[in-house]
């Protein structure tokens, strides 16, 4: 199965063409939200590169969110547009469960993303092997929201994984706040279209479609 995924919540544009669970090529641009230019020439770019068209894709996949409003929004127009004019299947996947995902080791992971000024995008999951089972479901909330949440479910575990921006940014006050020992951070911060993918790979393989609409935790502004 041919897969074209995409991720445009983030101020990166990147774009990947997978081959069931193997990545087979992936383009991204960092140039700030500027993906209303960049996203179409990017995909362009990866089918001409890999001798592919649009018609030859299986399954598009694209990050529904939380992230940038307009980036989301500019995604999934881009991945509705292809499934309405070629009817091929697509499914929309959280960036919180895409962050989870990339984590190989077994145990509790907390994806965080930054939503300034100390406030976050957050869930909680629980890794098994190649499961991904949820604990708390996605929520805008304070990083000190998070942090209570997260403290009544290490009291059982013996630690935790850490990933996304938010992790990253607010990494002084969830080490002041949580055990230090027990928390691990991910060096690999950034939301990433082969993840995307995968996630939505997973989600088709077992018969589960989400819709590709955005998920706003909150309020959408301009971003």
């Amino acid at each position: 199965m041919k897969i074209l995924s995409l991720d445009t919540s983030s101020d990166i544009c990147c774009v990947s063409i997978l081959e069931d669970e193997k990545e087979i090529a992936k383009l991204q641009l960092d140039k700030g939200k500027t993906h209303s230019e960049n996203l179409m020439p990017l995909i362009s770019s990866i089918l001409k590169n890999n001798n592919l068209t649009l018609s030859q894709i299986d399954l598009f996949v694209c990050d529904k969110g939380p992230g940038s409003f307009t980036g989301i929004r500019i995604g999934i127009a881009t991945i509705k547009a292809f499934t309405d004019s070629l009817n091929i299947p697509s499914i929309g996947v959280n960036s919180l469960e895409v962050l989870a995902s990339s984590i190989t080791s077994n145990g509790l992971v907390a994806s965080i993303i930054d939503a300034k000024n100390e406030n976050c995008y957050f869930a909680l999951y629980n890794k098994k092997n190649e499961d991904l089972i949820e604990q708390i479901s996605p929520k805008a909330c304070t990083i000190y929201e998070a942090i209570d949440n997260i403290k009544n479910y290490l009291k059982s575990q013996k630690d935790i994984f850490l990933i996304g921006n938010g992790s990253i940014n607010y990494q002084s006050i969830l080490t002041e706040n949580l055990e230090f020992d027990k928390l691990n951070f991910s060096d690999n911060n950034d939301l990433n279209s082969f993840y995307v993918g995968l996630c939505g790979y997973k989600k088709f393989k077992n018969g589960i479609f989400e819709e590709v609409l955005p998920l706003y935790l909150k309020k959408p502004h301009i971003s």
